[in-house]
């Protein structure tokens, strides 16, 4: 055998490792196996597993079933798992086992042969690291565990940050009035800070709804192992499991009432991606909105002008594009597909196990992660400093015939009909044209036709 190998055996026999690689005999097989793709579990969920593995050491070591000294080994090779910046030791595809086997021995070996190397005692990856689990447990717990931390450390963050600047934009125009639009058509007007403040309400919604799926997911079917009903753990491991793990995330988790239903199931998984799709499209939505109010400049509505950031064309000089909404839109759909992928796989529960965790595990981290990244940089590349063109702004209002709307309960609907129509077909302000048509005063008109008074709502001209 070469030096650049070694060789590991296990229940099916010899097999040559990499000599440097902390893995062995189960990771190796599986590595051979699968070579479906280049997708990896990311650094989130092989830093859970981790933990969720120092923890159930703990637990294990409270209930006399590892030595003190088994329990401090395997807690300081975990350590040196979450101190790595890269997963070079967990080589598997994605697309393998679907109980997530192959990952979960990957790092039942790889802190065994941590130990090892540290002359520590005597640590076995089945009897020892996955003593009181089941990679049917420890898989599912991982999912929720890692995506319990993605959400309030990154994406919840990165919503209140879009939220809030949303917010500060909306102070700033306060008083800036715009033509609103319903299906792409001249509408009656709004404040610009009418119109943002309704994103914030959307994202506030999406705020809520993942907030509630975070609380469901703190319940963790761990110690459930091979079926859920608990076989080779004993009663008091999913408690004390639950609590050192809280402890060492500063994450309070408790026991799943039912871990049957955690292990067979993964409709938490499907709740969850169905909250950040909802999100993808309040993101799809705004960020459509600032592509519409942006384009142009010339030609296009051009009531926003976005930070202009890098050339816009390889041919034609000068231009600039939105880039940023456009990169989150892609983003927003990316994430749709991602919920689909995670709809099909959480229908896979076959009586006691779901068998697509992996690639339910790793369409979540991405979309929390890409929709997180996506949310900062709307806020801070697009948002935050756009300028409006109020120039622009004040002229469209002026020819706006939809105005007219205001004198329906003056003049009634049929003649502020007539009134539009011939505003429009003219290309004249409203108020001219109404000046003309009917017996109202100028002065009437204007209080009647204010476009910032009409961003009230109410009768025009009543205290109603």
């Amino acid at each position: 055998m070469s030096s650049q190998f070694r060789t590991e055996k296990d229940s099916m026999g010899e097999i040559d490792v990499p000599a440097d690689a902390l893995w062995r005999a189960q990771t190796e097989r599986a590595r051979q196996n699968f070579g479906l793709s280049t997708l990896r579990f990311p650094l989130r969920f092989i830093h859970s597993l981790a933990q969720i593995k120092a923890a159930a050491a703990r637990a294990n070591g409270a209930l006399d079933l590892l030595e003190p000294d088994q329990v401090t080994a395997i807690v300081a090779a975990a350590d040196r798992v979450l101190a790595e910046t890269n997963t070079d030791h967990f080589p598997l595809d994605i697309f393998q086992t679907g109980s997530g086997t192959s990952t979960n021995m990957n790092m039942n070996e790889v802190l065994a042969e941590s130990v090892q190397r540290a002359n520590g005692p005597n640590v076995h990856p089945n009897d020892h690291v996955n003593c009181s689990q089941s990679s049917n447990d420890v898989i599912p717990t991982c999912i929720q565990v890692s995506c319990v931390l993605a959400l309030t450390e990154h994406w919840l963050p990165a919503i209140v940050q879009l939220q809030r600047t949303i917010e500060s934009k909306a102070q700033e125009l306060e008083e800036v009035v715009k033509t609103g639009r319903t299906h792409l058509m001249d509408a009656m007007p709004i404040t610009m800070a009418q119109e943002l403040r309704a994103w914030g309400t959307q994202l506030h919604h999406c705020q809520a709804n993942v907030n509630e799926v975070i609380e469901r997911l703190r319940a963790l079917p761990q110690g459930g192992t091979a079926v859920g009903s608990g076989i080779n753990a004993p009663q008091q491991f999913r408690r004390l499991f639950c609590e050192q793990l809280s402890e060492r995330t500063d994450h309070k988790f408790r026991p799943a009432d039912n871990p049957f239903a955690g292990i067979a199931g993964q409709e938490l998984s499907l709740q969850l991606a169905g909250a950040l799709n909802s999100c993808g499209a309040v993101l799809m939505k705004i960020s459509n909105d600032l592509r519409w109010m942006n384009s142009g400049p010339l030609a296009g509505l051009g009531e926003i002008e976005l930070r202009a950031l890098q050339p816009g064309s390889s041919i034609m000089p000068g231009k600039v594009n939105p880039v940023i909404p456009e990169a989150v839109a892609m983003v927003a759909a990316h994430i749709a597909g991602s919920y689909q992928t995670v709809a099909v796989a959480a229908q896979q529960g076959n009586f006691q196990l779901n068998v697509m965790l992996p690639v339910i595990a790793y369409h979540l981290l991405e979309s929390i992660e890409i929709s997180g990244n996506a949310m900062s940089t709307l806020a801070e590349q697009a948002i935050k400093d756009f300028t409006v063109k109020h120039e622009r702004l004040e002229q469209a209002l002026a020819r706006n015939p939809i105005l007219v709307t205001a004198l329906n309960s003056v003049i009634g609907y049929n003649q502020a009909a007539a009134i539009a129509k011939q505003a429009y077909k003219e290309q004249r302000p409203i108020i001219d044209v109404a000046d003309e048509m009917t017996d109202l005063s100028r002065d009437e008109l204007e209080r009647l036709l204010d476009p910032k008074q009409l961003t009230h709502g109410g009768i025009p001209g009543t205290s109603e």
